[in-house]
């Protein structure tokens, strides 16, 4: 591991903002954190919002300058990524930001029944091959429900074609309310200005290149069966891990 990594996981074990549980200590003593965010880190009773996946927590950041009564937590697992949000929201003395590093496969047991309003998902890894890995599949949104209030906000902002419209057919298939979706975000007049205004450092990427960056915005009930959805989709013409672009040809991009 380089130096710079050791630098910023040791700047991230001193950051209050941060929040690490070893998986060890999450089997063996649970959270105790869980439920009281509000009470016992952000010290007032101001809706949750999280980033799943936040990486550097430019979102995260963006969210929480623009809605000052909101507290909003960043996820992510890759703690040299969250470095620079973590690092960013302490320097600026923010009070309604914090960022928490787990794997978000155990999401759930970080917080209590009801406890979050909205969830953001930005650019997630659209895991074309694992459904169980997708996070918007059913196995995902089980888990959110343990913790997001009745029909609270699931927000998903991605550059993937197979993402946006595996995302669809699970709404629609279980019956989930879809308030907004476009394919296109920038060319979209009924757009929220919150939606465009704040970017992602991928988000401009795919912004220079020419690829529509598409959203979807829905409510997760507590009620009724989850199914997932038994169709094909055609898979998108580049690696979403190292974010080439394979043929603007065979994709369309």
């Amino acid at each position: 591991m380089g130096k710079g990594k050791l630098a910023k996981f040791a700047d991230m074990a001193k950051n209050p903002l941060v929040v690490e549980c070893p998986f060890w200590k999450l089997r063996d003593e649970g959270f105790a954190m869980r439920g009281k965010w509000n009470e016992q880190f952000f010290h007032n009773g101001n809706p949750i919002v999280l980033e799943l996946g936040c990486g550097r927590g430019e979102y995260t950041m963006g969210l929480a300058k623009r809605f000052p009564d909101i507290n909003f937590i960043g996820v992510d697992i890759k703690g040299s990524r969250m470095w620079h949000g973590a690092k960013e929201a302490l320097e600026s003395n923010m009070d309604n930001v914090g960022f928490l590093r787990t794997n978000i496969e155990c999401i759930d047991s970080f917080f209590g029944d009801n406890e979050v309003n909205e969830i953001w998902l930005t650019f997630s890894d659209p895991q074309m091959k694992k459904t169980t890995k997708r996070l918007t599949s059913t196995f995902f949104m089980e888990r959110y429900r343990k913790f997001l209030v009745d029909n609270g906000v699931v927000n998903v902002k991605t550059d993937s074609n197979f993402l946006i419209t595996y995302t669809k057919y699970m709404a629609e298939k279980n019956g989930l309310p879809v308030e907004f979706v476009t394919e296109d975000l920038y060319n979209c007049e009924s757009a929220d200005d919150a939606l465009t205004s704040i970017q992602t450092y991928y988000e401009g990427m795919w912004l220079e290149r020419g690829i529509p960056i598409k959203y979807i915005k829905f409510r997760l009930p507590h009620d009724g069966a989850l199914i997932e959805p038994d169709i094909e989709i055609p898979v998108d013409g580049y690696r979403s891990y190292n974010h080439e672009v394979v043929s603007t040809r065979t994709t369309g991009k």
